[in-house]
Formats: structure tokens, sequence, C-alpha cells
């Protein structure tokens, strides 16, 4: 844990240990600010594999227990363009919600990910709990403009972790450069974070999708170092 807080303040992320869980708030805030100077590039993400828009759940067989990586969230969250740039370093904004599952293996130097995105509408939801028991990093990600909705992003955020006090979890705050967009600390309250659990590696990452054809953005590199962090961490 100690090394994960040394990479989080080298990435010029404020830390915060509250009753043992580790908040990281970072630099996305509103405005989301402009990098200084040049950043160290992450290891280099590569698919593998993807089934974008599954209409039904992976195989059991086709996904190793204790090595998936389940990134859920609201329909609308950008979970799509998120998962598109962490994987391959490239920009893909998505327009049309997942209606099903888009799986994606990811292979680095050291180890293999399996990423597994379920579609957020309320007739898929279902599924979400079903995956939990095989996964070692939950991925949540939250539209930080879409105000409405951020009861419901938070009381099923708290029945997803309510069963497991360790699951380590990355919540990204989504849209950050959205008009109106709730900035890092009002996220953290909305989602009353505070109240889950204290014995969990928590991360809360202000991110947003760049436009087609640039570079991803600063917040995602430092998720996508920090994901392949706590997996190296893990296995």
């Amino acid at each position: 844990m100690a090394g994960s807080l040394r990479q989080i303040a080298l990435a010029g992320a404020a830390a915060v240990v509250t009753g043992g869980v580790a908040y990281a708030v970072w630099r996305s805030y509103c405005p989301p600010k402009v990098s200084q100077g040049p950043e160290e590039q992450p290891p280099p993400l590569l698919i593998a594999e993807g089934r974008a828009g599954c209409t039904r759940p992976p195989e059991s067989q086709d996904i190793p227990p204790g090595k998936q990586i389940l990134v859920l969230g609201l329909d609308g969250a950008g979970k799509t363009s998120v998962l598109h740039s962490i994987a391959t370093n490239q920009v893909k904004r998505s327009t049309a919600p997942t209606e099903g599952f888009n799986a994606v293996c990811v292979s680095t130097e050291k180890t293999k990910m399996e990423f597994l995105e379920i579609g957020g509408s309320e007739s898929l939801r279902d599924y979400w709990k079903m995956y939990l028991p095989r996964i070692l990093l939950l991925i949540y990600v939250v539209d930080s403009a879409d105000h409405g909705r951020f009861p419901v992003a938070k009381k099923l955020l708290h029945q997803l972790v309510q069963s497991n006090s360790t699951l380590p979890v990355m919540i990204l705050a989504n849209k950050q450069d959205l008009e109106g967009a709730y900035c890092i600390t009002d996220i953290h309250d909305a989602l009353a974070l505070s109240e889950i659990g204290d014995e969990r590696k928590m991360f809360l990452i202000g991110t947003h999708v760049a436009e087609d054809g640039l570079e991803i953005s600063s917040s995602l590199k430092d998720a996508q170092e920090l994901i392949a962090q706590l997996v190296s961490e893990t296995l």
C-alpha cells in the first residue's frame, strides 16, 4: 500500500488516508488543469482480444478466476470509451451505451488481464454481482455531470462492495471536462465513500476522454498505470 501511495504522490495526486482507506484525489478538478512538463509514459497496453457489445456474458472458462477486472457504472457514464483508451492508448468516443458485455484481453510486459465491461441499463445490472467473486479489481465509472443520478450510482456501488470488505475499488469520476461537472471532493461526498469500509484499497480519480484522434488524457494515463500496478501487486 505504501508503494502505491508513493507512486500516486509522484503522479501529482493528493493522497489522504482516513480510517485505513486510501483515497487518491487526482488533479482533474474543475476546471481540469493542464499538466506541467513532460510525463513519463506508462508501459503500453495492447488489446489481444475484444468482444464489444456481446449480448450474453462470456463463458466462465474464458476468464480465469481471480484475474478479472470488472468495469461497471450506469449507462452513459462513458465506460466503453474509458476502457478503450486505457487498453489501447487511443481515443475512441462511444455515443451508444453498451447493450450487453464488452470483454477485452490486455497484455503488458508483466501480465495479462481480462477486462469485462457490463452495460449499465437496468436490465443488465442483475448480472453485476454474478461476477464479483471472480475479480481482483472493480472499476466503477460515474458521469461527473449527471447530478440527478448520483443517488442511484451511490446505491448500486454500496450494494456491490458490501459483501467484500477487501475488494480494491477504483472509481473514475468521468467527464470532468463537461460544464457543471462535480469536483472530486463533491463526488467523494455524493457517493458517500467514507462509508465503504476501512480495509480496502480505494482510489477516486477524475478523468475525461479526449477528442478522437488525440492522445489519451493524462488522468487516464494515471489510471492506466495504477491499474497495472494494482494487478501486479495482487497476482
